[in-house]
């Protein structure tokens, strides 16, 4: 089981203030899918990039992160915002059916414990509730992209990457399905042979 040390040393090991991954496509998927005054959970927040970005539409944002490092970093630069620190071993220290919507963008991958983590975002979500979220695509085109270089592909599948998990859209619709969400939309971003893709995601807790 990965410790709170693994994700401490992984953030210290990251330069502070390097905006994340495809950070404009993402900000306009999540910002246009939430509603002013929504109460949202920015799971795996980092260093809050989308937490301000929620604040600053009219949201009511809640950044939570299992390492303390970046917490500290965003702290610094936005003082005011709601930041919880996670503890990777307990239940989140949040209310069932507390928020509006969810967002984790670039998480899910990381997550060793998909069941435990996936069943905490359904309890703190509310009936009917958002879940957005974003991943990197792992379907036929990109795989056969890294098929066909074989550096590419060692350098994708590096046994040391923090990359955990492996999505397609089939296998994330299933999971999602089993874990009480419903209406899942799923949709690509990036195009190309071997080019780097990203799931966009977009489901609802189911209401029983």
């Amino acid at each position: 089981m990965l410790d709170r040390d693994y994700h401490e040393q992984l953030w210290e090991s990251v330069p502070a203030g390097i905006e994340p991954p495809d950070f404009e496509r993402r900000r306009r998927f999540l910002l246009e899918r939430i509603e002013r005054g929504e109460r949202v959970l920015d799971v795996g927040c980092g260093e809050a990039w989308f937490t301000v970005e929620l604040e600053r539409t009219g949201a009511q944002p809640v950044g939570v992160d299992v390492a303390r490092e970046p917490l500290r970093r965003a702290h610094a630069h936005h003082p005011n915002l709601d930041l919880r620190l996670l503890d990777l071993l307990a239940p989140w220290p949040l209310e069932n059916a507390s928020f509006d919507a969810a967002w984790a963008g670039e998480v899910i991958e990381h997550v060793a414990d998909t069941a435990g983590w996936l069943s905490e975002l359904r309890r703190v979500l509310r009936p009917g509730g958002k879940l957005l979220l974003s991943t990197p695509d792992h379907g036929r085109l990109h795989m056969l992209g890294l098929a066909l270089s074989t550096r590419a592909f060692d350098a994708h599948f590096d046994p040391c990457s923090d990359h955990l998990r492996f999505y397609t859209r089939r296998t994330l619709t299933k999971l999602l399905h089993e874990f009480g969400f419903q209406d899942v939309e799923l949709s690509r971003a990036g195009e190309g042979l071997g080019a780097s893709r990203t799931l966009l995601v977009y489901a609802r807790r189911s209401r029983f």
